[in-house]
């Protein structure tokens, strides 16, 4: 039994950052209905890499999920998803602020069909403000967050992440807020509307950078590899050609690593003892560290770290991931038999559980899988259904 069986989430969302949310809920439980426009499947069935002309991808983000193709735009499709919501707990839409209010499904509507129903609305810039209607992705949010500025080498351009990095911090807010008001609603009784813009969660991940702009006049630079905070922190290259990552976060573990590589003279230097004191000779620290690397293999590297106790990984690719026995015990990544692959690999869920374990139960299905079944679900006979189908409502 998953933590969250008995509860039904609908995904109307399209591209990362809604879906990701709803697929975190699924992965425990819930009862994720996503729904597809008829002739315009969600977007993200069409990035990144496919096989045999479908989206992998949408395996992973689809995962746990039945989908209905429907259009909301049309009537037909609006009475379904007003059926729908009577007997769900979540609603997670992406649509700019007031479609749905055009299609006569914003929250006031769908509360007074379902007091109890959570309407988690996922969009670039948040609900009102200057920005509110504009198209915002991800992208846009790495870019306004500062993590753009404060990214890549000092004298290189600002840098944007390969791959929908503020989508996956606002999916995973996301179904945290959700479960919030989940909680509230045993209290009130009610549920309740979710404002989030997407700008916003990544800006809790990038430190205290308006506190220390507020406060200090701080504008944080571009450090490359390094970091702002502590020294040694960077990658280094092995006399094998690999390339290996230290961290020196906690000051016992900074002292380790000078130590290891020959240096234990540093430990007494007044600077040493705070991060921002290392930082400020972080020239002196990185030629110590990365030299004595560059005399070794990467093997003898990370066996001489874990034997002092120091903090040290490996610079991996997917290939590196695919064989590595930490994340084999971890079981990681899980295969799955699959209608339209045979089988497909994804990613298990984020975390284990003790009592109530989550669970990846199948890949992302074809485009508009279970639209007969949902509808069926909520009364519509097999001729409703038809009609449906053939006034394009549906698919």
């Amino acid at each position: 039994m998953g933590a969250l069986d008995g509860i039904r989430v609908i995904d109307a969302a399209t591209l990362f950052a809604g879906p990701s949310a709803a697929m975190l809920l699924g992965d425990f439980g819930a009862d994720v209905v996503k729904i597809e426009h008829p002739r315009r499947p969600d977007p993200a069935r069409g990035h990144g890499p496919s096989s045999r002309g479908v989206g992998l991808w949408w395996k992973t983000l689809g995962r746990n999920k039945r989908t209905a193709a429907v259009d909301l735009s049309q009537p037909g499709g609006q009475e379904i998803l007003r059926r729908l919501a009577v007997e769900s707990d979540v609603l997670v839409e992406n649509f700019r602020p007031g479609t749905l209010e055009r299609w006569n499904l914003g929250p006031e509507v769908l509360h007074e069909l379902n007091p109890r129903l959570v309407v988690a609305r996922m969009t670039g810039f948040g609900q009102f403000g200057p920005m509110a209607s504009r198209p915002g992705f991800g992208t846009l949010a790495e870019a306004m967050s500062g993590f753009a500025a404060m990214t890549g080498e000092p004298d290189g351009p600002p840098t944007l992440p390969p791959l929908a990095m503020a989508d996956g911090i606002a999916g995973l807010a996301m179904s945290y807020a959700i479960m919030v008001a989940l909680h509230a609603r045993e209290a009130t009784g009610r549920g309740q509307v979710i404002d989030m813009a997407i700008i916003e969660p990544i800006l809790g991940l990038l430190g205290p950078q308006m506190t220390a702009y507020k406060e200090l006049g701080v504008v944080p630079p571009r450090t490359g590899n390094r970091s702002s905070s502590n020294a040694p922190r960077n990658t280094y290259r092995t006399r094998d050609g690999r390339w290996l990552a230290i961290s020196t976060s906690a000051q016992s573990i900074a002292e380790r690593v000078v130590t290891l590589v020959g240096r234990a003279d540093l430990v007494a230097e007044p600077w040493f003892a705070t991060g921002s004191g290392r930082v400020a000779h972080v020239e002196e620290l990185d030629a110590a560290v990365g030299s004595w690397i560059a005399e070794r293999d990467a093997e003898e590297v990370i066996a001489r770290f874990e034997e002092a106790q120091a903090a040290v990984a490996p610079i991996y690719n997917v290939k590196d991931i695919a064989v590595d026995t930490q994340y084999e015990a971890l079981n990681t990544f899980v295969e799955l038999p699959d209608e339209e692959l045979g089988s497909v690999t994804v990613q298990n869920v984020l975390f284990r559980l003790s009592e109530t374990p989550g669970e990846v139960r199948w890949a992302g299905p074809p485009h508009g899988r279970h639209t007969e079944e949902i509808l069926g679900e909520l009364g519509y006979a097999a001729e409703a259904v038809a009609t449906l189908r053939a006034d394009g409502v549906i698919a």
